[in-house]
């Protein structure tokens, strides 16, 4: 069974809740969207409306099979996906993430935006993009796992259909690292399309972990953040043991802010009662 709002908030006040943030987080700090990138590749590859129904990750793929490197894709999205300092720290989203102080964020965005968000509200960090970053997890600093990659390390990527592929097997070190941080904690999914086919298996491999366990009645609640309700993606994501939480804010922004807002607020007055 789904868990409760207060829930979420109870545990993000005991520090026992990680938050895992997708492109939305990006995009509300003016980066392209998988549509920009879509038609960047195409146009360096030259491509014309047979890739309309090309989905970014097999574009990728052909991209590194006919230009031999993703490198030089990488080094545009690195340009691209690049804002100033001070662009970060106006986001309210940014500033409200940090103030919730998760003691680990994943993240499958590969811009630096959070890491540099800890930065300029003066948080210190660890970030892990790879298995060799793993050794470094040590004290309470919190923790921003790139669980896709970080521009710093092209072999850290997950962006091509092979990438993606690879992945689906869900025991790489990051994949092991997640599955354990997660068994016992609160998730906080914010950020995503849930018909993000890759994000809906990994909440799929949750859901069959715990069951398979025979610990299910154990599973500490989890959520989804949603900027609007939808009955059929709500039922299905509910059956896998995950809350979905919506408001009545109009458009993504001001939606996710108005959220994390109340979220903030909720737990700054948990807090305070402990």
């Amino acid at each position: 069974m789904a868990g409760t709002y207060d829930q979420l908030v109870e545990a993000i006040a005991e520090r026992r809740a990680i938050l895992f943030a997708g492109a939305g987080l990006s995009m509300a700090v003016g980066l392209p969207s998988w549509s920009q990138l879509i038609e960047h590749m195409k146009t360096e590859l030259e491509l014309g409306p047979e890739a309309d129904d090309t989905s970014y990750q097999t574009l990728a793929e052909y991209y590194r099979l006919h230009l031999g490197s993703i490198g030089p894709l990488r080094s545009w999205m690195d340009r691209s996906w690049s804002i100033s300092e001070g662009a970060v720290k106006r986001s309210r989203v940014h500033e409200l993430i940090v103030e919730l102080d998760f003691p680990i964020a994943y993240t499958t965005n590969y811009d630096n935006n959070l890491e540099v968000a800890y930065r300029l509200h003066g948080r210190d960090f660890v970030k892990i993009a790879n298995a060799g970053d793993l050794v470094r997890c040590t004290g309470d600093r919190p923790q921003i796992v790139k669980f896709h990659g970080d521009f710093t390390d092209d072999a850290s990527l997950v962006l091509a259909e092979t990438d993606y592929f690879d992945r689906l097997s869900f025991d790489s070190p990051l994949d092991i690292k997640f599955r354990s941080d997660t068994l016992g904690r609160t998730i906080l999914f914010v950020g995503y399309s849930m018909s993000d086919l890759n994000i809906r298996l990994l909440l799929h491999k949750l859901w069959r972990m715990w069951r398979d366990s025979g610990r299910e009645k154990d599973r500490p609640p989890s959520f989804v953040y949603a900027a609007r309700p939808n009955a059929v993606r709500d039922a299905v994501l509910e059956q896998w043991g995950l809350g979905v939480l919506t408001n009545d804010e109009d458009g993504p922004e001001k939606g996710l802010i108005a959220f994390l807002e109340r979220l903030a607020a909720d737990t700054r007055t948990a807090r305070a009662k402990h």
